[in-house]
């Protein structure tokens, strides 16, 4: 049972990971202007468009890692988080054209960072299970 628990933590480590910095790495390429207008917006200060590089490349990597991994996971929720209020505050309670929720992917990686900071990196991981942030 251990092993499928630690092969399990790892799987998820590595989907979240894995799947956020593909995000970052397309912030990379275009930059975050885009971002920084949406944050001007709503009367925020445009230069903390840049914490999104931390949210979707560095903690990404991180977590996939796994060194730092709850901070890391907790980091992405919060990314998410802001995410959701930013770009898509009309869409929390809408269903797109096959029934599903609009906003499942972005639930899918809150609550899944949710999940890594809560169980931590486990076993395969740089960190090891016994370190406090892992």
């Amino acid at each position: 049972m251990l092993w499928t628990t630690e092969i399990g933590k790892l799987v998820i480590r590595l989907t979240l990971g894995g799947l956020i910095i593909f995000h970052g790495v397309a912030k990379l390429r275009s930059g975050v202007r885009e971002i920084a207008g949406m944050l001007g917006g709503s009367g925020l200060p445009e230069t903390l468009a840049y914490l999104v590089y931390v949210g979707e490349v560095v903690a990404p990597l991180l977590i996939i890692i796994g060194l730092w991994t709850r901070p890391a996971a907790l980091i992405v929720a919060i990314n998410m988080v802001v995410a959701i209020v930013l770009v898509h505050p009309g869409q929390i309670a809408d269903f797109d054209s096959s029934g599903g929720l609009a906003l499942e992917l972005q639930a899918f990686y809150l609550f899944t960072a949710i999940a890594v900071a809560l169980l931590g990196a486990g076993r395969f991981s740089v960190g090891g299970s016994a370190g406090r942030f892992n």
